[in-house]
């Protein structure tokens, strides 16, 4: 009988957001995986890395400012290193909880690359926010370099890319293929690293792709059963963040874009996730996705927590 398979992504609470927060994120992350490989699940991840990126691209930025020589880092290859840092962290705690349980299993991490759409809309209305507060001054040198920058009362000025879509996943087939070998894979982190096709070459994209809509598509690619998005909630919920708010346990794809329609998911948090699930089950039969938090994955796969649309 062939295995089920789960692609799990994991919100920025999920991974903690310095160092130390991390480690001490993975090592709860790797007890949840090794519980569904457990059970008999092939399981790919796939992660954030805004705080990742950002402190990244900050700590580049400010480098180069102070020594000559040096340049800034592009964001596809600040993506770049957040994936190779967090995988490394990923796949070792995952590697040492599986081999305590007695659980031989390789892990690996592959840098991902996602192709976007150079025409998508969001490369004109940029609107993810990266790095650290700047002044006026130095937010004037950054629109001089054609960024985009936005002024935030009280805080200063900070540098905002554009979020496009998702269009297709280039080390496809090597994850398909790990998988198809019961490996565990973590991938397309943060979203993939965002590139355009220029002929032959990919060009890397100042942009950061919307990591529930990659975890989405990867999961479409890899013919999953199940999508699972661990977020900071436990459940999908209508008319968040009032006294009407109402947690929702099941909905239908054509319920879930109903209430899409009718405004009930916030554009920056839980609409996309919300979107890539419906994306997700619509491209394939028997399929479902989850929107839980991480200490209730396991519950919400036996339908005793989160959302669960279908």
């Amino acid at each position: 009988m062939a295995k089920k398979r789960i692609v799990m992504a994991l919100g920025h609470k999920a991974l903690g957001t310095n160092l130390p927060e991390q480690k001490a994120a993975v090592t709860e992350m790797a007890k949840v995986t090794a519980d569904f490989i457990q059970n008999g699940w092939q399981v790919s991840i796939t992660h954030s890395n805004a705080p990742q990126v950002g402190m990244i691209h900050t700590a580049m930025n400010e480098f180069s400012r102070q020594h000559e020589g040096f340049t800034a880092a592009p964001m596809s290859v600040c993506s770049a290193m957040s994936q190779g840092y967090i995988g490394y962290d990923l796949q070792n705690g995952i590697r040492s909880e599986l081999i305590r349980r007695g659980i031989y299993k390789p892990v690996s991490t592959i840098l991902t690359q996602v192709t976007v759409n150079p025409y998508d809309d969001s490369f004109y209305t940029p609107v993810k926010r990266i790095g650290r507060f700047m002044n006026r001054e130095e937010a004037g040198q950054e629109e001089a370099k054609g960024n985009y920058v936005t002024h935030i009362p009280g805080k200063g000025w900070q540098r905002i890319v554009a979020a496009p879509r998702p269009v297709a996943i280039v080390e496809i087939d090597a994850i398909r293929a790990l998988l198809d070998a019961d490996q565990i894979v973590i991938c397309c982190g943060g979203g993939g690293i965002p590139v355009l096709e220029q002929g032959s070459r990919l060009k890397g994209a100042s942009a950061v792709i919307e990591k529930d809509l990659a975890a989405g598509l990867l999961a479409k690619e890899v013919d999953a059963d199940v999508l699972m998005i661990l977020t900071s909630v436990a459940n999908v919920t209508l008319d968040y963040g009032t006294a009407q708010e109402k947690p929702i346990s099941h909905m239908t794809a054509q319920e879930a874009e109903e209430f899409i329609r009718q405004g009930h998911f916030e554009f920056a948090s839980m609409l996309p996730k919300v979107d890539a699930a419906i994306s997700f089950i619509k491209s394939g039969k028997g399929r479902s996705a989850i929107i839980t938090s991480l200490d209730k994955a396991w519950d919400a796969i036996d339908g005793k927590s989160g959302t669960v649309i279908e």
